[in-house]
């Protein structure tokens, strides 16, 4: 895909990935629409994209409410005339162990983790499926792979998101020419282990501060790459990890 004046709808852009991600495919001459629910955060990018001469909308979004995504698609209609890619990034990893019983927090996962990417792709389908085009990729991560202290529930999610994506593959790109990628990245210094809440999680930790963990530009180049393959290739999967990480 040639990403000149494509249409990029991508959530969770007010920060790390996603807003990565925006300037990245902004400076290669997408159309891109900033969803999160900071507006002040996602005004702040949008600048910044149009002082270096790229395109930008503002649409706040939270991910977990289908309205505040087809608003985004709606708005998104309105002022481009179309939708080609959607970049499902919202997350949160609240870890904890299950015996702590932090039932709340694992409803946020899967609510936004997993619900939010469903909530993007049925907002987004009808106009992909129309044009027999276009591009979905969802931020899975390595923990769709593998087990880590506390992370049984936002591991569950993330293989979810992988699984769906493979889903999504098989079912929509032989048909309508949609390709899916699923992006699984290893630790990455974004903003991720903020959410956690568990202290003993926290103290388990402290040593990944020590790695050299992957940058938010890593993940933004790896998107990237998987985007402007020629239409007769799929990128399935992006597994990504930091160099030190075991």
């Amino acid at each position: 895909m040639d990403l000149k004046n494509k249409v990029v709808i991508i959530t969770g852009a007010s920060s790390g990935i996603g807003k990565a991600t925006a300037m990245k495919l902004a400076s290669e001459g997408a159309s891109v629409v900033l969803c999160a629910r900071s507006e002040d955060e996602l005004k702040k990018l949008k600048g910044k994209i149009e002082n270096d001469g790229g395109k930008a909308l503002v649409v706040k979004t939270d991910v977990t409410k289908p309205a505040d995504f087809e608003n985004a698609v709606s708005q998104t209609l309105e002022k481009y005339g179309t939708v080609d890619v959607l970049i499902n990034n919202a997350g949160l990893m609240p870890l904890s162990y299950i015996e702590k019983l932090k039932t709340d927090e694992w409803e946020k996962m899967v609510d936004v983790n997993i619900k939010g990417v469903l909530n993007g792709v049925a907002a987004v389908l009808p106009t992909l499926r129309e044009n027999k085009s276009g591009h979905i990729i969802n931020i899975s991560s390595s923990a769709a792979h593998n087990y880590f202290p506390g992370g049984a529930v936002y591991c569950a999610t993330k293989i979810a998101v992988k699984m769906f994506s493979e889903g999504l593959r098989k079912e929509l790109a032989p048909q309508y020419g949609i390709n899916v990628t699923s992006i699984e990245p290893g630790a990455v210094d974004t903003s991720l282990f903020e959410t956690i809440t568990d202290e003993d999680i926290k103290e388990k930790l402290k040593g990944m501060k020590e790695m050299t963990t992957l940058e938010a530009e890593d993940i933004a180049n790896a998107i990237f790459y998987a985007l402007i393959q020629p239409d007769r290739v799929n990128i399935n999967d992006v597994y990504i990890m930091p160099t030190e990480q075991g």
